[in-house]
This record gives structure tokens, sequence and C-alpha cells, in this order.
């Protein structure tokens, strides 16, 4: 059994790290293995994980055991670890090209760094400087046990699903509807971007036919047996097919596929291209290939091998480490403080706003039930037989105009508000 630390900046939302680690926790966990999950930012997924019985912290000294290995994402939280640990070997996973917190440090208990694609191994050693020799690539996978597979696609498209957390009605949405209408093609979106999150995208994919989407997205839409296009807010990629499947995925979906500019014709283009057939060959693959008990045997076997590692190198340089962690410091902490202050201003943001919403809902439904019971009462009858007697009605009105003349024309009743009365 190992004891094993993974770190990621939130467990809050539903995105692509975070639903990555609950997947690596929860599998490990079933063999065996004890697993602490570690982040400053907590939420739905921190809330998962616990549920699944894997502890959740937000303070490191909260464990009162070491981890035998740390399974480091994003760098403030993965040198937050090693400096808390100084004896527990690390290895360091780089998700994506583009974020900042995916930056690789460097730091001598760091004995392996692991690219999920190709691209990201490309950012690890000509950005980040981190030899060849210590990057390994493990590309991203798919849960086979809960992304079931669906029976045979249509000879024709049906319906199709935009499954992104970027997109929205402003940005490539709009596109993709149009795109698809030529084809008399409906198109339903899931995704933070479009406020409708799903926790359960396993028991909806089935339902869809043509799916875009990127990276984990795309890869669980294949395996469930839809047709799939990449694509996502930074790009537009190709339909998946037999002749492209495995060098896409070495690619994890992401952006270096996502190459030509979003617009309805390129769409269309991949569209006109869907053949079921071989979108039931692809699924045949991806789900030979791209499991996620594979991914976990070569991620158990790698912490096994650096432990070794760090055991046969005769422990902790101390000396080095405080050199690489003041290097750390002189580069990176004025952006560092930027970035998390930003982050989790955003959570603070939204949680405001969360809270804000359910005040106003309550509110709301507060002044529905007083709608009702004053309508429903006496003296609203009263008020309206009154309103229907003529002479009645016209006192009322001129009582209205003279309130008018004092306080602004705005404050005249329109003419059919007062249903019952006569001039």
């Amino acid at each position: 059994m190992l004891r094993i630390l993974i770190t990621n900046n939130t467990l809050a939302g539903r995105a692509g790290t975070e639903l990555y680690v609950r997947d690596v926790a929860c599998e490990l966990l079933a063999r065996g293995h004890q697993v602490v999950a570690y982040s400053r930012v907590l939420g739905e997924v921190a809330e998962e994980l616990h549920l699944a019985t894997i502890p959740v912290i937000d303070r490191l000294d909260a464990a009162s055991v070491t981890p035998d290995v740390i399974h480091g994402h994003h760098h403030l939280e993965t040198m937050t670890a090693l400096l808390h640990y100084p004896e527990v070997p690390a290895i360091y996973f780089c998700h994506g090209w583009l974020p900042f917190e995916e930056r690789a440090p460097k730091f001598p208990r760091i004995l392996r760094y692991v690219a999920v694609d190709e691209t990201c191994r490309d950012r690890l050693i000509y950005e980040n400087g981190i030899p060849a020799d210590r990057v390994r690539v493990l590309l991203n996978f798919v849960d086979l046990k809960r992304f079931k597979p669906r029976g045979p696609l249509p000879d024709k498209p049906k319906k199709a699903l935009v499954f992104s957390n970027g997109t929205n009605e402003h940005n490539t949405l709009p596109i993709i509807r149009e795109a698809c209408a030529r084809f008399d093609i409906t198109v339903d979106a899931v995704g933070q971007g479009v406020g409708n999150p799903t926790a359960q995208p396993e028991n909806l994919l089935a339902n869809y036919d043509l799916v875009f989407g990127k990276a984990r997205a795309a890869l669980e839409a294949l395996a469930v047996g839809a047709s799939v296009i990449a694509c996502d807010t930074v790009g537009a990629g190709p339909l998946v097919t037999p002749l492209n499947m495995a060098a896409l995925r070495q690619l994890n979906f992401g952006i270096r596929a996502l190459r030509h500019r979003i617009d309805v014709e390129h769409i269309a283009g991949e569209i006109a291209r869907y053949d079921a057939h071989q979108a039931a060959e692809v699924t045949a693959w991806v789900r030979n290939n791209a499991g996620m008990d594979a991914a976990v045997d070569q991620l158990v076997k790698l912490y096994q091998e650096v432990i070794e590692e760090h055991r046969q190198s005769g422990g902790t340089n101390t000396r080095l480490e405080m050199q690489a962690a003041a290097e750390y410091l002189r580069q990176w902490v004025p952006n560092l403080t930027h970035q998390h202050q930003a982050t989790l201003q955003t959570y603070r943001e939204a949680d405001v706003l969360l809270t804000r919403n359910s005040r106003l809902n309550t509110d709301l439904s507060a002044a529905l039930v007083n709608l009702a019971e004053l309508h429903g009462s006496s003296a609203m009858r009263l008020r309206n037989r009154l309103v229907s007697v003529p002479f009645i009605g016209r006192w009322v009105k001129s009582l209205a105009r003279v309130a008018a003349a004092s306080f602004g024309n705005e404050h005249l009743p329109k003419k059919e508000e007062w249903k019952g009365t006569k001039s």
C-alpha cells in the first residue's frame, strides 16, 4: 500500500484537473492505497471526494501521517507540499499548454515530470527547461466502467451536444447551431459557460449522435459511441475518424489539434463527413486503448519508481533545495500572488452571487405568496367592485391625475390598469 498526496489548485468546479484528481484518487483507493487530496480552494469536487471516503484538506498540517509520494498538480500547491514534507519525492503533472498554474517548477525532489499529451511535453522541455529524460507522457484516459457504450448511431445525425465549460451564446454556440441547422440537427449545450453543468455526463452522452468538445469531453463522448468533432473556444479541429484517432489522442484533442478558425463553413464541412460505421470503429479503438485501468497501472509504477530512486539517492540535499526554493520565489511570486488572489477572488464573488441569488429567490417567493393572498382578500374584492361603478371609477382616475401632476406622468396609471372603469 502507498500513501499518496495529490495536490490541485482548486477542488471546487467540475473542470479538467479537478475531475482527474477525483477519478485517480477513487481508483487508487479501490486498489487499496491511501490517498489524501490537498487544495486551498474546496467545493463541489472536494465534497464528491469526501463522500467517496477520500480525505480532503486545505491545510497540510491537518494530516498527521507523512505520504510516500507527492502527486503534484499546479506549481504553488506542489511547492507548498514539497516544503512541508522535506523527505518525500514527487512527480509533477502538466495538463495544459497555456495556464500559468501549469508551469513546471524545478526542484530536486521532483524526480519525474508527466505530460498528458505531446503538447504539454513540449512545454515542459522547451519552455520550462525540464530535462527530456525526466519527462514521461501519460495520456489522458476515460473511466470505461462509468462511460458505457450506447447502441448504434443513426445513418444521419439528429441530435448534437456542445460539451464544454467555455462555450456560450457569445462565442461558439451560435456558429455551431447555424452549421447544424443545415443538416436539420438540433443542438443542446452543457457546461459552466451556459449555466448548465452536469455531474453525470455518462447518463447524458448516449442521447446524442454528434458531440462537439475537446480533451476529456471528447474522449468520454467517443467512449460512449458518439461521433465527435474536436472543437472549443480556442478553435475547431476535425471530425474524429479511424485515420486520425491515434494522432488526435496524442494531442489530447486539445489546442494543437484545434487549428481551424471556428466558422460555419468549417463546422458544416466536418458534419458532412459524419459516418456511423467509422464512428463505431473509433469507439472500439478508444475502449481498447484509452481505459483508466491501464493508465493507473502506469501511474502506480511511476510512484514506485520515484520512491525507489529517492531512497537510493540518499535522501534530501537541503542546500540544493533551499537554492531551488529561493529561485522559485524570485521568479514566480510576483505573478503567482496576483494569479492566485485572482482565482480566490473569483470564487469569493461566485459565492456572493449565489448567496444573493438565493436571497432574491426567497424574497420573490414571499412576494408571490403575499400577492396571491392580496388578490384573494376581501379588501381587493371590494376595491374591484367599487372601481367598476362609473362615477367612483372617474373619481379615482381624477385623483390619479392630480398625483401625476405632482410627482410626474410616470405615476399615471395606464388605461389597461383600470379594467372595469368607464369614462
